[in-house]
């Protein structure tokens, strides 16, 4: 891979005139494994855990609608460890969680009930209070991932410890470096590792850091932008306001906005380094407005 980012990567080209509200992946519930060794461009391709395995836990990932990542510890290693991290967390704001627990081997995965992710904290495990730190660093999927996530997480590491992971492919390499924060889902892009450490510290104060912010995954993307329009205008907690199907935010102390969307058409860029280039037709927010 070239270790260089240079004026006509997808990140580059994105940065010109993409805007970022809207674009995060679209997850609630998440599952993490720890897997240090090589990852193939798809974590479920069959490069890291073999055909079998792999194809089974994509499987019950899907019917248990979450999202399957690998995590590793900022750096290069790929020994195996001896018993291995799994995170478990939802994102919605009426019950965001996140557990933490140890498996001997990625199969130990079968004998959990993905499906358990949607609602309550199982407490399989230990509960994770402070936020859990998630830097795409997949540079087999795009080498905007690694070039630019790889130094993120090593300085946030640096910082916040055992609390910072590097991840497999966030969705939106052409944003990075990407950073999602668990339990919340919320993620950001085109931080500088300063930028991002202050997103870690105001997550632990229990507040959200506005700038780079791409969006809350639970909502789809017109949810994510007006959420983000409404934070614009107050100040919130992170798990203070939540929105409808219909573009309505909803403050916990019963305020309520109604937010006017449209979808925008850019000029066509590749999304992601070496592709051919595909129209990008962002949502905006055009208005707020207060409800009764």
């Amino acid at each position: 891979m070239n270790d260089t980012i240079t004026s006509t990567t997808c990140s580059a080209l994105s940065a010109a005139d993409e805007p970022l509200p809207g674009t995060a992946a679209h997850v609630t519930g998440w599952v993490c494994l720890e897997h240090p060794g090589a990852w193939g461009r798809d974590v479920v391709d069959g490069t890291a855990l073999g055909s079998e395995l792999a194809g089974e836990l994509d499987a019950r990932a899907k019917a248990a609608g979450v999202r399957f990542m690998f995590i590793r510890r900022p750096g290069r290693s790929t020994t195996d460890p001896a018993r291995r991290t799994v995170l478990l967390a939802h994102s919605h704001p009426a019950s965001a969680w996140c557990e933490r627990l140890d498996i001997g081997s990625p199969a130990d995965l079968l004998d959990l009930d993905l499906g358990v992710v949607a609602g309550p904290a199982p407490r399989w495990g230990e509960p994770v209070a402070e936020p859990v730190v998630l830097v795409c660093a997949h540079g087999k999927r795009d080498q905007c991932c690694a070039v630019l996530g790889r130094p993120i997480a090593a300085r946030l590491s640096t910082e916040f410890g055992d609390t910072v992971w590097e991840c497999s492919h966030t969705g939106g390499h052409r944003f990075a470096p990407s950073m999602i924060l668990l339990p919340t889902g919320y993620t950001y892009g085109r931080l500088s590792a300063e930028q991002s450490a202050e997103a870690v510290r105001a997550a632990a104060r229990d507040e959200v850091y506005a700038q780079g912010l791409r969006g809350r995954s639970c909502w789809d993307e017109r949810g994510q932008v007006a959420e983000l329009a409404v934070r614009e205008l107050v100040t919130a907690g992170p798990n203070e306001l939540a929105v409808d199907g219909a573009s309505v935010v909803t403050h916990i102390d019963g305020r309520r906005w109604s937010v006017d969307v449209e979808e925008r058409e850019l000029a066509p860029r590749p999304p992601s380094c070496g592709a051919a280039p595909k129209p990008v037709r962002p949502v905006v927010a055009t208005g707020v407005r207060p409800l009764g």
